[in-house]
């Protein structure tokens, strides 16, 4: 479904990505890991058309798209939720769903995905008149991800989806991701806690300096020595006790 081959990313004379290369199959949840700095934002942002990238191609359902705007990446069927929410507290819970599916065009077809989301979504259901600044962190992240799929995407991007959630609301989001994945969604993962999105995924690739150091299924990088040493914080040996 998206491929991306030898990536860069410059911001100025920094290059945030050396050239890399990782693909994302229909259906699958697949993790991209590393530290802060690595490049993990830089390479959502590239597929998203947030920023232009300085070489490489990213083609989704064998189509180059990264040549494309933003808005146009959109409509193709990839949704980017960023890191830090970024839901407009102006508006009502409503308000932020209905911007979110601009592009479903019709009123009946907005109405209509709007019913869609809220099923998957019965918290914000019956507050849906009140401003998205009465929710908590948890909730707000919950109507980030309700907005992303309002879009109709094919291919949802999360950057960060637990960053600053307490851990019953980190476990509600990665809990909704797994459905999501049930329901054939293909999901792109950027993610500060390395072992749970592990868990949920399917493969993982982790970037490092801006580059793919290691690859493979997700069971194998959570026993991988490197992995557990430098982002699960035990020993590989403490694991099989």
């Amino acid at each position: 479904m998206l491929e991306v081959c030898d990536l860069a990313v410059s911001y100025g004379r920094v290059r945030a990505l050396q050239g890399i290369s990782f693909n994302v199959e229909a259906g699958e949840i697949v993790a991209l890991i590393g530290a802060n700095g690595a490049g993990k934002s830089s390479a959502m942002h590239a597929i998203a058309g947030v920023v232009r990238p300085a070489a490489g191609r990213i083609a989704f359902e064998a189509q180059a798209i990264e040549a494309l705007g933003a808005d146009r990446i959109v409509k193709r069927g990839i949704c980017h939720v960023p890191e830090g929410r970024m839901i407009f507290t102006s508006l009502t819970i409503e308000e932020n769903l209905l911007v979110g599916g601009y592009t479903k065009g019709y009123k009946a077809a907005l109405r209509e995905r709007l019913g869609e989301v809220l099923d998957l979504f019965p918290v914000l259901r019956p507050r849906l008149a009140e401003s998205a600044a009465n929710l908590s962190g948890g909730q707000q992240q919950m109507l980030a991800l309700a907005r992303g799929l309002m879009t109709g995407p094919r291919l949802l991007m999360l950057d960060e989806p637990s960053l600053g959630l307490s851990p019953i609301a980190a476990q509600g989001v990665f809990d909704l991701i797994e459905t999501l994945r049930e329901k054939g969604m293909t999901i792109l993962l950027v993610e500060q806690n390395v072992r749970q999105a592990l868990e949920i995924a399917d493969r993982g690739y982790v970037l490092e300096s801006g580059r793919i150091t290691l690859q493979g299924d997700a069971n194998t990088l959570q026993t991988d020595q490197h992995l557990v040493d430098a982002y699960l914080g035990i020993r590989r040996e403490e694991t099989t006790n």
